[in-house]
């Protein structure tokens, strides 16, 4: 029964610092390597794994067991471009010697990654870890903030908030009014946290998927989402400026804003649908779908700007009937819109369906 003990070298040390190819296949190929890396860098945690794993092959051989010790580096790529080459080697390796099962010895949870990789070609019998005892806590909890910082949902959670904060007190500073700093980062960390906690993000997420989707595939709706975002903004700007003039209080600054700004944000919608609508029809795709979408933003339209108008109505006037048929007929007018839409939509399907 043959047994291999493969010491793993991940970041292909052994090859950046002595010049070494993998896989370094025997015992006294393996001193030679371990002893040049230690001249190269004595520091180098691989250095005790590669002795680590040749004390292990002496204890099998000592027991009698056929066994063979090898050393496989990989790249100072780490990730898959270095486990490729680690599958590479570790296929080579496997095809000359036949082994029955295998020990791996490696120098800590980095290279244990590469563990799928031998497992799905050869029985693993035992994972043995070398590292040195003063500094195991310090590598393990390096690794862990290293790899918590290489994920991109973690970079972005951490980073992006931070880095805005850092460059809206650094235009504080410039402005020279640095107590607006701490305003104007609260108001930051406000938002963001809204927007995290409501699933925001994730939209926004889609949205920019969407239109980078749009932009290399040529699509009509590349230029309508612009032109979405573009209103959208318009509509921001348009609401706050109203809520500066008017200056009301409480709910009032939301109702106002609505007021302002709900006709650019249809506005927007409706070109982002006739977008998707417009491609639809060009790559041949089912578009039904799409055609709701313009009825339903303008019912939803004509709802919102009802309601605030006679919010607004009320608060200067009181009831009055103009302003109750105002929304009666603005609440009427969108369920008309709506149901127009969803037979529109019922129609066009009924129509693809059919071809």
């Amino acid at each position: 029964m043959k047994t291999l003990v493969i010491c793993v070298d991940r970041d292909d040390d052994i090859g950046r610092k002595v010049g070494i190819k993998s896989p370094v296949i025997g015992r006294d190929a393996n001193i030679q390597a371990a002893t040049q890396l230690a001249l190269s860098d004595p520091e180098d945690s691989d250095l005790n794994t590669i002795f680590g794993a040749i004390q292990t092959y002496d204890e099998l051989r000592a027991r009698g067991v056929d066994a063979e010790v090898v050393l496989i580096s990989g790249s100072l790529n780490v990730g898959v471009q270095s486990d490729l080459v680690i599958a590479d080697h570790l296929d080579a390796v496997l095809e000359r010697y036949k082994a029955d099962r295998v020990i791996v010895v490696t120098d800590g949870a980095e290279d244990e990654f590469v563990l799928p990789l031998i497992e799905s070609r050869a029985k693993v019998s035992s994972v043995r870890r070398i590292i040195v005892k003063q500094s195991q806590n310090l590598e393990s909890t390096y690794y862990i903030i290293k790899e918590l910082f290489s994920d991109p949902k973690v970079s972005k959670t951490f980073f992006i908030p931070l880095g805005l904060a850092c460059i809206i007190y650094a235009i504080s500073l410039i402005a020279g009014y640095p107590q607006g700093a701490i305003i104007a980062i609260m108001a930051f960390v406000g938002v963001y946290l809204l927007f995290r906690g409501f699933g925001l993000d994730d939209v926004m997420e889609d949205f920019a998927e969407n239109l980078k989707r749009s932009f290399y595939g040529g699509k009509i709706s590349f230029v309508t989402y612009i032109a979405a975002v573009i209103f959208g903004l318009i509509g921001i700007v348009q609401g706050l400026a109203n809520c500066w003039l008017l200056e009301p209080q409480g709910l009032m600054i939301i109702v106002t804003f609505i007021n302002a700004s709900v006709w650019w944000f249809v506005a927007g919608g409706l070109l982002s649908g006739i977008g998707k609508l417009v491609d639809a029809y060009l790559s041949k795709e089912r578009a039904w779908r799409c055609w709701v979408l313009p009825f339903f933003i303008s019912a939803a339209g004509i709802i919102l700007w009802g309601g605030s108008e006679y919010v607004l109505s009320v608060s200067k006037s009181g009831f009055t009937m103009n302003a109750i048929q105002t929304l009666l007929a603005c609440i009427i007018g969108a369920v008309v819109i709506a149901s127009i839409g969803a037979g529109v939509s019922a129609y066009v399907r009924k129509l693809e369906k059919g071809r």
